[in-house]
């Protein structure tokens, strides 16, 4: 049995090459199997193999999504595969966002199957969920035990089918919100009947229309004194000092920032702007006050309405950045802001 080629698609990080420092390498090619690629070649057997690997910096995909796309399709297609395999790429967001990318522009422009790998709240995965099969991870690298399997799996179930791997329990990849009609042996009333008599019983059933999930947080109390309040500002809107420093990323943030501004009496287009990339920063380069309200909050402090200005703010970027993130830098902010003795904190979008 003659193996199936395969071409494995990752970034400079599980290339060894390096991390953020690095990631602005270009696309390159390398034959076999590279890094977790080694993992890939064990699960294919004789099956498969993994023929070539391409590489490109998260961060040289994200600032040249066209070129680079064209780029790796041609390392791609120079070996000749049967079926790529990115990732997986868990929960970083922009290595998730070019996974999805380069497994989407397979598909459509080599006309060879696909398959991706990444934590379900990864940008990547609500972007490209709909047009590529991908195998839900864990999110960090500890969960590589358990995707390569199911990936490796998925592949070559894709090939074997010619594309049609089955419904997502079958095939194991995360629902596409593609409907496919098919025939019962009972009619839907028969089955909800089923599952509320399981349900009454509280036996065990499966609903064939799973409903999203979502946290609910109950409001704060309000703040009875406020005219003895310390009061914190927070942004999603990626407002930073002039430079960035701390090299925020402008899509699917992996870091916030918090900045001192005690003496600071405007957050002025000298010395702030933002970092955002998911709106027109015109007017908030321009003023960033509008972004981050400094200019306002003191002038409140001065009129009494509070008592004092927190001496520093937060700030992240909120475009594509995945709920476990947001959860993380809340979490962090939070915890610094009660220590400190804050008593509320106004949140600025965009």
């Amino acid at each position: 049995m003659t193996k199936k080629r395969i071409v494995h698609y990752i970034n400079q990080f599980f290339a060894g090459i390096g991390g953020e420092e690095k990631a602005d390498v270009e696309p390159e090619a390398r034959k076999g199997a590279v890094g977790p690629g080694l993992a890939f070649s064990r699960e294919f057997g004789e099956k498969a193999e993994i023929v070539g690997t391409v590489i490109c910096g998260d961060t040289y995909y994200a600032e040249n999504i066209e070129r680079a796309t064209d780029e790796i399709l041609k390392l791609i297609a120079s070996f000749e595969p049967d079926a790529v395999v990115t990732g997986p790429a868990f929960n970083a967001g922009r290595y998730g966002t070019a996974a999805g990318g380069v497994a989407d522009a397979v598909q459509k422009k080599l006309g060879i199957p696909a398959v991706s790998g990444m934590y379900e709240e990864n940008p990547g995965a609500d972007m490209f969920r709909k047009a590529v099969f991908i195998v839900p991870t864990a999110d960090n690298a500890r969960g590589i035990k358990t995707a390569v399997p199911a990936m490796a799996k998925l592949v070559l179930r894709l090939i074997e089918t010619k594309g049609d791997p089955g419904s997502p329990e079958e095939g194991g990849y995360m629902p596409r919100g593609v409907r496919v009609n098919f025939f019962r042996e009972s009619c839907g009333a028969e089955r909800a009947v089923e599952m509320l008599v399981k349900k009454l019983k509280g036996e065990a059933f499966e609903t064939e229309y799973p409903m999203p999930s979502f946290d609910r947080v109950a409001p704060g109390a309000p703040v009875q004194d406020m005219k003895n309040a310390t009061i914190a500002l927070v942004t999603s809107g990626g407002i930073v000092p002039k430079g960035n420093p701390d090299h925020i990323e402008a899509s699917s943030a992996m870091k916030f920032g918090t900045y001192g501004i005690e003496g600071v009496m405007s957050a002025d287009p000298e010395h702030y702007a933002t970092a955002h990339g998911g709106y027109d920063p015109t007017y908030a380069n321009a003023d960033p006050n509008r972004v981050l309200p400094v200019d306002v909050m003191r002038e409140m402090e001065k009129e009494g309405v509070f008592k004092k200005l927190y001496g520093s703010f937060s700030t992240t970027v909120g475009n594509g950045t995945s709920i476990a993130n947001a959860k993380k830098f809340g979490t962090a902010i939070g915890a610094k802001l009660k220590e400190d003795g804050v008593d509320a904190v106004i949140l600025t979008s965009t």
